[in-house]
């Protein structure tokens, strides 16, 4: 079993890609990166197919993690069907996100910063169009966001690598 992990935001040049390369990281760092799927979506058609903002790239690289590779995409309705943790970086996201699952799956789309216990807000503020200093509070709050999504699936995703290892587990 692989869980998957999908970071949402409006154009997928900003923030999700910063997710996506924090994650990645400490998933990696953790020895859980065989157990998660991890991928990033915006939710307007604006940016798609570019790389990340140069700000984002920039910030993200300063604290080691490397967006190098990322293209924008847009969201779409099988996402939310294909990935576990379908996470919205603000709740304009998230109302998109809700809209779009099938109506067996309307609750599954959630706020990103629902894993950050004391979070003052739920909503990543977006950077764009502002300033270093605004990727770097967003970078913040993202990399605790993404502290406690791995605290949280950490013992599924160590069950999914023991159960994998196991010479009498059955193919998926």
């Amino acid at each position: 079993m692989t869980i998957g992990v999908l970071f949402v935001c409006t154009g997928n040049i900003c923030r999700s890609p910063m997710a996506v390369g924090v994650f990645r990281a400490m998933v990696r760092r953790a020895g859980l990166a065989e157990a998660l799927r991890i991928d990033s979506a915006g939710t307007s058609v604006g940016h798609v197919g570019q790389s990340a903002s140069l700000l984002a790239v920039e910030a993200a690289k300063r604290r080691g993690y490397d967006l190098a590779g990322h293209r924008a995409r847009i969201l779409s309705g099988e996402d939310i069907e294909r990935f576990d943790y379908p996470l919205a970086m603000d709740r304009s996201h998230l109302a998109v996100m809700r809209r779009m699952a099938p109506r067996t799956q309307i609750d599954r789309p959630q706020m990103f910063l629902k894993f950050l216990p004391d979070a003052r807000s739920l909503d990543v503020p977006d950077p764009y169009g502002g300033g270093a200093r605004d990727y770097e509070q967003a970078l913040d709050l993202i990399e605790k966001g993404c502290a406690g999504l791995l605290a949280a699936l950490t013992p599924f995703a160590a069950t999914a690598i023991r159960d994998r290892a196991r010479p009498d587990a059955s193919p998926r």
